[in-house]
């Protein structure tokens, strides 16, 4: 009996057009940038009436910030070189699918809409928000640009922390009723740990390239097996902040605690010791766990 022939392998033709510019913006990572704004705007559920139209414009300058600094990010690493081998998914720079001036523009193009939907808040609010709003792109920008950036330092998770967690949420808050609650920034620590946990994943991913290129993000520092317990640690201090919202006199904030099964499968795969491609689905996984605990804060905050 002769052996059946095999069929030739056809490779598969790279993204082009808006769905290589979707990928390259991570949709993977967006949840983290929307989930705070909800939560902020929840918590103000019962301290007055919710003005829609800037609980939306807070939403459009987190999104918009979280893929500015996306694409400023693959311009700047592409540029730099340490794009060049990855594991993970594509970058429009370091993969050669896009020129860096295009990249470089649409970071631009991004920051921009975040600052006109943020001047709208400030003309609404206060003056403030405008350097706010500036210090937000800056850091977006320097996390992997300019002379120095801060994402080679092992600060990059610190930035995260504050501008998608405390920041995004406290801030959506604030915009509403000006005012910021102990409850806000609660939630704002949980979306921070739960954001930095994603950030956390993809530097774990990048150590052996990441070391190669002198980036020294704090994965890199710390080493594989203290990143992967600094992951769970994140996850588990976002619970429990969560947790600590229902004190302050929320207790349906308890809600959230029922996003506790998301948790389970990325961190068993990040403690078995999952490495390159195998990282990949925990960055789904993890998003889907921000979105998951947002949605039950702000389901909890909006039942009182």
């Amino acid at each position: 009996m002769s052996a059946r022939p095999t069929e030739p392998v056809v490779p598969s033709a790279p993204p082009s057009g808006a769905r290589l510019w979707a990928l390259g913006a991570r949709p993977r990572t967006l949840p983290a940038s929307l989930a705070p704004v909800v939560v902020g705007t929840a918590a103000t559920v019962g301290d007055g009436p919710l003005v829609w139209w800037r609980a939306l414009a807070a939403g459009i300058v987190s999104l918009a910030l979280q893929i500015g600094t996306n694409y400023a990010n693959d311009y700047s690493d592409g540029v730099r070189g340490t794009d060049a081998v990855r594991v993970g998914p594509i970058r429009l720079v370091g993969s050669g699918l896009a020129r860096p001036v295009a990249v470089k523009r649409a970071a631009i193009v991004a920051f921009a809409v975040a600052a006109v939907a943020g001047a709208a808040l400030a003309l609404a609010t206060t003056p403030w928000l405008l350097a706010v709003g500036a210090a937000a792109i800056a850091a977006g920008w320097l996390y992997t640009g300019g002379p120095r950036p801060y994402g080679y330092l092992g600060l990059g998770e610190l930035f995260v922390f504050v501008f998608f967690g405390l920041v995004a949420t406290a801030g959506s808050t604030f915009v509403q009723h000006q005012q910021v609650t102990l409850r806000s920034l609660l939630a704002g620590t949980t979306m921070g740990c739960l954001s930095c946990s994603l950030l956390v994943v993809n530097n774990l991913r990048d150590i052996p390239t990441d070391t190669e290129s002198g980036k020294r993000t704090l994965a890199v520092r710390l080493g594989d097996a203290r990143t992967r317990w600094f992951y769970l640690a994140l996850v588990v201090v976002g619970f429990a902040s969560a947790a600590a919202s229902a004190l302050a006199h929320r207790p349906w904030a308890l809600l959230a605690l029922l996003a506790v099964p998301a948790a389970v499968a990325p961190a068993r795969t990040v403690l078995g010791g999952a490495r390159g491609p195998g990282l990949i689905p925990v960055l789904g996984g993890t998003g889907r766990l921000t979105l998951a605990v947002g949605l039950g804060l702000a389901a909890g905050f909006a039942l009182g």
